[in-house]
């Protein structure tokens, strides 16, 4: 019996630049109603999926910033690990260097150098404000993750996570779409704030559905027992799934839970 769904929410739950659909919003209050946890894992802020959180009526954690942050619903942070404040740094150089747009994340607020069409596309309709200053300015603490962006080129983006693989083999790198290069604390993985919560419930894995459709979720699916993948995911994701249901755009999500949660007899 699934008692806990940990899922992903742009491209999983959340149409891109879109919103949800009534299917998905309607799916979500009935495993609520049915007193399954319902936990958002995300690569977002945690300021910037609060308003998910509210607009789907849940209350339980969030795990954000891949998994490097947790709170509660009253705002309580449970689990954290945060970048090293020398490793940003050495981030920062690189990214200077290489002439990279790199997004700044300490203490769940956005810093950029420069005010260009990066920031300003990867904020629209996100609930997210930033700030522009030299990240010389800033006492570089607490730093949740670091995001490189390159929305023209895709490969770029390939090239940075295999270059830093093999810079930084002890950092948590990942793409998180074909455009983000997501680089956090070994820790901050979305397994890892799976298993937190899981372990706080006394709910094992087998009693856990995990979906998701990129790259950063293999970690998410690693930690579910029924492990899902979207139809729109990527190939690699694809590679860890039990089962690969439909696309965002067609309700895939509700599909899953139809299939594995609502139907007893068809889990695993």
């Amino acid at each position: 019996m699934i008692k806990m769904v940990a899922t992903d929410i742009d491209g999983t739950i959340v149409k891109w630049d879109t919103g949800f659909s009534p299917n998905v919003k309607q799916c979500i209050k009935r495993l609520t109603k049915e007193g399954i946890k319902v936990v958002l894992v995300t690569g977002r802020m945690h300021c910037a999926t609060t308003p998910i959180a509210l607009e789907l009526r849940l209350t339980t954690p969030i795990v954000s910033y891949q998994g490097g942050l947790i709170k509660d619903f009253g705002g309580k942070t449970l689990y954290q690990h945060n970048l090293s404040d020398d490793y940003a740094k050495k981030i920062i150089k690189w990214a200077r260097e290489n002439d990279i747009h790199i997004n700044l994340y300490l203490d769940d607020k956005l810093y950029v150098e420069k005010d260009n069409d990066f920031v300003k596309r990867y904020t629209d309709g996100k609930f997210v404000t930033y700030n522009v200053c030299s990240f010389d300015d800033l006492e570089i603490r607490n730093v949740n993750k670091i995001l490189a962006i390159d929305y023209n080129d895709a490969r770029r983006v390939t090239g940075w996570v295999e270059e830093l693989h093999k810079k930084y083999p002890e950092l948590y790198v990942v793409k998180s779409t074909p455009y983000f290069c997501e680089i956090g604390n070994a820790e901050a993985k979305k397994s890892q704030g799976v298993e937190y919560l899981a372990k706080e419930w006394g709910i094992k894995k087998e009693e856990i559905l995990t979906i998701g459709d990129q790259d950063n979720d293999i970690e998410l699916l690693k930690s579910g027992g029924i492990a899902v993948a979207m139809g729109n995911a990527t190939a690699e994701l694809k590679s860890y799934a039990d089962y690969i249901t439909d696309t965002v755009e067609n309700d895939g999500f509700v599909k899953a839970m139809e299939k594995f949660v609502f139907c007893p007899s068809l889990q695993k």
